[in-house]
């Protein structure tokens, strides 16, 4: 993924040499002037330069990757309501006002729903800000986690390559539920369990990768000061050797299986908190893809993700309100100078982000595409279901995550359209799930 050499980008746009940077900032939300497209439009190849005000301008700068001859990018509702699901507005009343900023950025107090309230977040005023926003990030409405099929390619300068992982997976939050059944166990899964979250992969083709899998435990004290906190423990169980290895914790922040991701990359951030300072940098209203009207992998493999096979050009954008914060990792030896990342300000989704090296260059754009639980369609109108205290899940979903190495013309997309956060129907199926053993078994 850290590739030494740098690739010159010839491509045009318009049949024009790519103009140098754009300083212009993103439209402010001030609400006083309206975008220069309206709902329902088709904004095509040559009609981007409508959409220019309202994509971050790293996003712009690098538009050859993302928008080609022949797109229909579809203008969606302007700041649709996508509020969560009930449990979660009543535990967010409930203990509101409770959960504090410690020290190291630590989360302190906190038992469930949105540790602070998003709409009172003083950006400018308020110097922990940056630490508020990510807290409500990391514990953003999300059901039980993450459950789906997923497919990862690679890409080299437009060239879909051989090499390509296909699998399921699950993450399941363990403790600060917000179902009324767990909320009289302080919100844990188990009672006493120190996990906040497990998460498991299973690839299943390519045939000479079949049998990988992992376990990842993410542990409630992950949340506190540094000199306190337990970093995450991962197994993997490894075909050709025949036994479950332990991956360190610092391999977080390496190449996975030389892609362009690492694994803190994944929803564009799923790293420690206190590991990294926060800033906030304002709020701005974005357009960005939020609730597809398109669907990859499991359900189809045909979707024209553009010549470079990194694009959502071709499905429905919306406009919406969202935050802009700054990561810049506290361990000296990152990988990263910083980041940059927008989030969508209701629903705390991520949109976008940038991965500055350490030399503060442009190293890579991660950005998503989304799925709204309630917006079912003939494909599949029951891929989200409801469960025992939780009737309606309104909860938008990353459905794809996609990173492109600008300095390599390189990148990755993970599709994995069917992701839900309906949990496994009951205890038991959890317990064996998360049991490490589950990996050696069957083989």
């Amino acid at each position: 993924m850290a590739r030494s050499c740098r690739l010159v980008l010839a491509l045009v746009v318009l049949g024009l040499a790519a103009p140098p940077p754009s300083k212009s900032a993103l439209r402010q939300d001030t609400g006083t002037v309206g975008p220069p497209f309206r709902e329902g439009e088709t904004i095509t190849f040559e009609q981007i330069q409508k959409i220019q005000p309202y994509v971050p301008p790293e996003f712009w700068n690098q538009r050859e990757f993302f928008f080609f001859d022949g797109m229909k990018l579809e203008i969606g509702p302007f700041f649709r309501d996508y509020s969560p699901a009930q449990p979660y507005h009543e535990a967010t009343r409930r203990f509101a006002g409770q959960a504090r900023i410690g020290p190291d950025g630590s989360l302190e107090n906190y038992t469930a729903g949105q540790p602070f309230p998003i709409d009172q977040i003083d950006c400018k005023g308020d110097p922990q800000a940056g630490e508020k926003v990510i807290w409500d990030f990391d514990y953003r409405w999300n059901g039980d986690g993450e459950r789906a099929h997923y497919l990862y390619t690679y890409w080299d300068r437009g060239e879909k390559l051989a090499l390509y992982y296909e699998g399921t997976s699950k993450s399941i939050q363990m403790a600060h539920r917000v179902e009324p059944q767990y909320l009289s166990q302080e919100g844990d899964l188990f009672p006493g369990d120190l996990r906040k979250t497990v998460t498991g992969i299973e690839v299943t083709d390519p045939f000479d990768a079949r049998g990988t899998a992992l376990i990842t435990n993410r542990y409630k004290s992950s949340d506190g000061p540094l000199a306190s906190a337990r970093n995450d423990d991962t197994w993997v169980y490894v075909p050709t050797l025949r036994r479950v290895r332990r991956i360190s914790t610092a391999q977080r922040t390496d190449a996975i299986s030389g892609t362009d991701f690492t694994f803190d990359d994944l929803f564009s951030f799923s790293g420690i908190i206190p590991q990294y300072r926060w800033q906030c940098l304002g709020r701005v209203d974005v357009l960005a893809p939020m609730n597809s009207t398109q669907k990859g992998y499991p359900y189809s493999d045909d979707h024209n993700f553009g010549p470079y096979g990194l694009s959502y050009a071709n499905d429905r954008w919306e406009l919406r309100h969202a935050i802009k914060i700054k990561m810049i990792p506290k361990n000296p030896d990152h990988p990263y100078h910083h980041k940059i990342l927008y989030l969508d300000a209701q629903t705390l989704e991520p949109l976008y982000s940038f991965a500055y090296d350490r030399n503060q260059e442009l190293w890579k754009i991660i950005w998503h595409n989304h799925r709204w639980s309630e917006d079912g369609d003939a494909a599949d109108p029951h891929y989200y279901p409801g469960w025992t205290g939780v009737a309606d899940p309104r909860d938008v979903k990353v459905v794809s995550d996609t990173i492109v190495n600008v300095q390599t013309g390189t990148g990755n997309r993970i599709e994995f359209w069917d992701n839900n956060g309906t949990p496994f129907a009951n205890k038991g199926q959890v317990r064996r799930y998360i049991d490490v053993g589950r990996l050696t078994m069957g083989h």
